[in-house]
C-alpha cells in the first residue's frame, strides 16, 4: 500500500447557487461549537459530522462554506474529510452497515458475516445499493473486541452478531425507510 497525494489546494470546487451550510446550521454551531474550543479549527470535525449527517455526505462545496465560516483554507477542510475515514464526499445509503474487520472480530467470524452481507444486498464493500437505502463498509477497530463480531449500523452499535440478527437488522432498516427522510445534494 502506498499514499497517494493529491493536490487539494489547487482543487477546483464547483460552487452552487444553493447554499449549503444554512443560516441556522451556522447560527447553531457559532451558539453551540464555537464556545467549546479555543480556535474555531477544533470546532471543525463536529461541523463536520452536522453536515454529513444532514446530506449523507460532504459536498465540496460545502466544504468551502465550512473554511469560510471557520476562516480556514479550504485545504484544511478537505484535507481532514479526505484523512478521515467517517467522512465520506460521496452520497451513501440511507443506512451505513460498517462490519468491523480487525483482529477480534476476524477471529469469531466479521467474514461470514460480511459475506453474507454482499451477497445478500448484491453490493460489495464501499458500494451502494440501487435504491439508494444501504452502502456497506468495512471498518477498523470499532472499540468492542470484547462482544466481537460487531458492526455499525449508521451510528448504533449492534455486538455479538449472527447472520440471522444481521437480517433482522437489514429487514428492520428496510422497513424504517417510510419513516425517515434523507436530504439529497
Amino acid at each position: 500500500m502506498s499514499w497517494k497525494t493529491h493536490l487539494s489546494g489547487t482543487t477546483i470546487v464547483p460552487r452552487p447557487q444553493v447554499q449549503l451550510c444554512t443560516p441556522a446550521m451556522k447560527e447553531r454551531w457559532q451558539r453551540e461549537l464555537l464556545p467549546r474550543y479555543a480556535t474555531s479549527h477544533g470546532a471543525l470535525m463536529p461541523i463536520l459530522h452536522d453536515v454529513q449527517h444532514a446530506y449523507r455526505h460532504i459536498p465540496y462545496a460545502a466544504m468551502l462554506e465550512i473554511a469560510a465560516f471557520l476562516k480556514l483554507a479550504p485545504s484544511e477542510v478537505l484535507d481532514t474529510v479526505s484523512f478521515y475515514e467517517e467522512y465520506t464526499t460521496e452520497p451513501v445509503g440511507r443506512c451505513v452497515i460498517g462490519i468491523c474487520q480487525t483482529f477480534a472480530c476476524e477471529i469469531c467470524g466479521h467474514k461470514a458475516i460480511l459475506d453474507h452481507v454482499r451477497a445478500r444486498l448484491g453490493i460489495d464493500v464501499h458500494e451502494t445499493t440501487d435504491d439508494g437505502m444501504f452502502t456497506l463498509l468495512a471498518m477498523e477497530c470499532l472499540g468492542s473486541c470484547d462482544s466481537a463480531p460487531v458492526a455499525l449500523f449508521n451510528d448504533t452499535l449492534h455486538e455479538r452478531l449472527t447472520i440471522e440478527r444481521v437480517d433482522r437488522l437489514i429487514d428492520e432498516a428496510r422497513a424504517s425507510v417510510g419513516h425517515s427522510q434523507v436530504v439529497h445534494s
